[in-house]
């Protein structure tokens, strides 16, 4: 996710990387949370009603089985998890309004009175039911192992199948009072709390209701907007949730998601006015955008990471020489300046280097010129037995999107230019088949982008170790583990941790695991009558009940 923050607050704000404030007094894990922000303004003359331009069709509008931007858009709209982030993705309360910890390792969470939207209350018990619904191997969430991750008690065992999800480290206290177990001390533990995976669902509604409990009609949120009106590859429409306990503070009334994928019939509908925000700006438009409409485009930096990643499972890529002779032959620079233009930044690591708490890795062979990186990666593809007259063939998978095939038409060439004998076949998918194919490993090269779930390196990191759930190139390599392991221990620096990060950056590099094409930034175009949508936070989680309609020119 695809892809990723108190008066006073205590745990590392610094995301991460146990960073203590030093006004917290003397408990020093404690957190008393404010509440998020309000909505901005509103004009009363004007209907307040939001277009928003989502790109693909959601494959699933259940927390559990999703992965994707598309779908955390919507869904972030209408379920709240135990913690927010404000407009400078600063985590603040959520369900719930304070957290605290002694060690790092066990941390109480204490909810607010919330209802559902059909009444029921909010309570401990159903984030037990639903984490631990996440973990089931029944459920098959493709963030399964985020918990894992975020080091629950006992959920790799679950995953692996060994324990029950009963045996996950949580439980309620009492109705208001959650409290989180964890197998080591995670300074940031808070701050995974915001994500789409790890927010409630209602327990009574899905287990009567099973999968259909997603439908309009049959779903139940604790957010400030509940779907009533889904039509396939079209649209999908929200309405204000009076049982919010923020509603009214909440401004839009209605919000609709639109399923459009390219990214020039986006921008044809926000100029003709039937849109307000687009989820992108097509890179070939971007300067004439700019020209034309001047500050409705918007472009921020972004914790995102584009990539193509090699299918580990199947030869010739498991073989590491044929992976670094392609991943030498791709010019970023290119990618970035001619073929983007949006201010990208040229990726030779994983974690964007904005990121809280990762330090520059910059590999030999970056200082290489043209020439060198192509006879490199020719001698390599040589010894693996590939020629002239036995040249690499492949397919290159991508989804459905004119940027995605112009940058795989481009980097095809550069395979071709710089070392000849390379032989791409691309193939396009639309959003959902496309993920299953790259679930299934059924590829040889796929494009993938991941964007930061919370502030902190561990975020991208976390993908490529042996057993995470969002590892689809099932890249195995045991002391990468052991090194993300490390990084955990409760008498770790922040310093030492930084560097922890540095020593797995290489081994990826080592390793050509994938190729780093580039780092994102938000682009989109904003209509002046939307006000309070941010620009500050870096992991834009954007939610509609901060922003408002004014009148336009």
């Amino acid at each position: 996710m695809k892809s990723t923050r108190l008066t006073p607050l205590c745990f590392a704000v610094a995301l991460g990387l146990g960073t203590l404030l030093t006004a917290c007094g003397e408990d020093k894990k404690s957190a008393q949370a404010t509440d998020a922000n309000a909505a901005a303004p509103a004009d009363a003359s004007v209907a307040q009603e939001i277009i928003i331009g989502n790109g693909a069709e959601p494959e699933s509008l259940d927390p559990h089985k999703v992965a994707g931007v598309p779908e955390s858009n919507i869904l972030r709209q209408m379920l709240v998890g135990l913690v927010s982030v404000d407009d400078n993705g600063k985590t603040v309360p959520g369900m719930a309004t304070e957290w605290s910890s002694p060690d790092n390792k066990v941390w109480t969470f204490k909810l607010r009175d919330a209802k559902w939207s059909n009444g029921d209350p909010v309570t401990a018990e159903d984030f037990v039911f639903s984490f631990r619904r996440l973990i089931d191997p029944m459920t098959a969430s493709p963030y399964s192992s985020y918990l894992v991750d975020a080091h629950f008690a006992n959920a790799q065992d679950i995953v692996d199948g060994k324990a029950k999800p009963e045996t996950l480290g949580v439980k309620a206290i009492d109705e208001k009072t959650l409290e989180i177990t964890l197998s080591e001390p995670v300074p940031y533990l808070p701050d995974m709390m915001f994500h789409t995976s790890v927010k409630p669902v209602n327990p009574k509604v899905v287990k009567e209701l099973g999968d259909k409990w997603t439908s309009v009609g049959n779903y139940v949120v604790n957010g400030p907007y509940k779907p009533v009106d889904w039509v396939v590859n079209e649209r999908i429409v929200l309405e204000r949730n009076p049982e919010y306990f923020d509603n009214d503070k909440t401004t839009i009334n209605k919000i609709t998601f639109l399923a459009i994928e390219a990214g020039a019939a986006e921008v044809s509908r926000y100029k003709a006015h039937e849109l307000d925000i687009t989820s992108t700006v097509p890179p070939e438009q971007y300067k004439t955008l700019k020209a034309e409409l001047g500050d409705q485009v918007q472009t921020t930096p972004s914790l995102c990471t584009y990539y193509y990643e090699f299918n580990h499972t199947k030869a010739p890529f498991n073989d590491v020489r044929v992976r670094k002779a392609l991943a030498l032959t791709v010019d970023r620079e290119v990618i970035t300046d001619n073929i983007l233009g949006q201010g990208q930044k040229p990726a030779y690591q994983y974690t964007p280097k904005i990121t809280n708490g990762i330090k520059d890795f910059n590999p030999e062979w970056q200082s290489w010129d043209k020439a060198k990186r192509a006879a490199e990666a020719k001698r390599l593809l040589n010894e693996a037995g590939f020629n002239e007259s036995n040249p690499l063939t492949f397919e290159l998978l991508h989804n459905t999107s004119e940027s995605h095939k112009q940058i795989a038409v481009a980097v095809s060439q550069f395979w071709k230019e710089n070392i000849g004998f390379v032989n791409v076949t691309l193939n396009n998918q639309e959003w959902k088949t496309y993920l299953e194919t790259r679930r299934q490993q059924k590829f040889d090269i796929a494009r993938g982008g991941w964007c930061a779930d919370y502030n902190e390196p561990s975020t991208f990191l976390n993908t490529f170790k042996s057993k995470n759930s969002n590892n689809n190139g099932k890249y195995n390599n045991p002391e990468f583990d052991a090194i993300l392991a490390k990084t955990l221990g409760g008498d770790v620096t922040p310093e030492q941790r930084a560097d922890l990060y540095t020593q797995a950056e290489a081994i990826l590099d080592k390793d050509a695991a994938t190729i780093f094409v580039y780092h994102y930034t938000d682009n989109r175009l904003v209509s002046p009558t939307v006000k309070g949508l941010t620009t500050t936070d870096p992991l834009f989680q954007w939610e509609v009940k901060n922003l408002s309609k004014v009148a336009g020119n």
